[in-house]
This record gives structure tokens, C-alpha cells and sequence, in this order.
């Protein structure tokens, strides 16, 4: 027989339930605040990075050299060099402050037919990690080309 004692059954305690359920949602509560921040951080250094690769990509797709660019016809492309184009995006990323910027900074600079292509990668420093689950690098790209229209 249960005796009744200021509204609830005598021997059903239920002391500190309601503590362990409020840790329990303030801790799934702080994990989603660290995912978001986490990926904000990420999302936006990508984008930087994207918006260096193409700068990059432009600047090195504007210095069209070699001989065909100056004794006639191009023939609607003009010809990229390839070291002229590493030499340039390199030069664009130390002028933009990039190596600064993004400590770790590494570019890689190929040369498609007509077309520039700078990929960046640098290392992510993310506000929140968790050692071996959270990415380290983060990487984009970009490209550029350089055609001539007819008139």
C-alpha cells in the first residue's frame, strides 16, 4: 500500500530526472551550435578560396604570350603559357595578400588548351574540432580562358 505524501506516491522519487534530461538536451543543444559554426567557418573559407582561384585564374588567362599571339592569326584562341601562368597566379596570391591570409596556401596551375586552371587548397582552421572527424583542408578551384570574337 502506498501512502500518499504532499501529492506524490511515498518510494517515487523522481529527484533529479529533470536535471539529467536538461544536460542531456544542453549538450545535443551545444553539438548543433558547433556543427553550424563548423560548417559556416568551412562554407566560407571555401568560398574565399574560390574567389582567389578565379582572380588568380584571370589574372594568368590575361597574359596571352608567345610568337602566334603577334604574327597573325590566332584563329579565334590565343595560346597560354603554361610557366607564365604559374608565375602569374603566383604573383596575383602574393599581391591579394592570399599566402597571408591563408597560411599554407598551395596552388596548382594547369594549362588546358585555352584555358587556365588554378586549384587552391590551405589548411582549415575550424573553431570547434574534433580530432579525426572534422576535415582539415579545405580546397576549390577556378578557370579562365582566353578567346577572341570575330570584329
Amino acid at each position: 500500500m502506498m501512502r500518499w505524501r504532499a501529492g506524490r506516491p511515498h518510494g517515487c522519487d523522481e529527484g533529479g530526472q529533470v536535471t539529467v534530461l536538461i544536460i542531456g538536451f544542453a549538450l545535443v543543444l551545444l553539438l548543433a551550435v558547433g556543427v553550424t559554426v563548423d560548417a559556416s567557418a568551412a562554407y566560407l573559407e571555401r568560398e574565399a578560396l574560390a574567389t582567389l582561384a578565379d582572380g588568380a585564374a584571370l589574372a594568368a588567362a590575361d597574359q596571352v604570350q608567345g610568337t602566334p599571339a603577334y604574327d597573325g592569326g590566332l584563329e579565334g584562341a590565343a595560346p597560354i603559357d603554361v610557366r607564365t601562368a604559374r608565375a602569374t597566379v603566383a604573383r596575383h596570391l602574393s599581391l591579394t595578400g592570399a599566402l597571408r591570409d591563408h597560411p599554407g596556401l598551395v596552388a596548382v596551375v594547369d594549362v588546358v588548351d585555352d584555358r587556365v586552371v588554378v586549384r587552391l587548397r590551405a589548411p582549415l582552421d575550424l573553431p570547434l574540432t574534433v580530432h579525426g572527424l572534422t576535415a582539415t583542408t579545405v580546397s576549390a578551384g577556378g578557370s579562365a580562358s582566353v578567346t577572341l570574337g570575330a570584329g
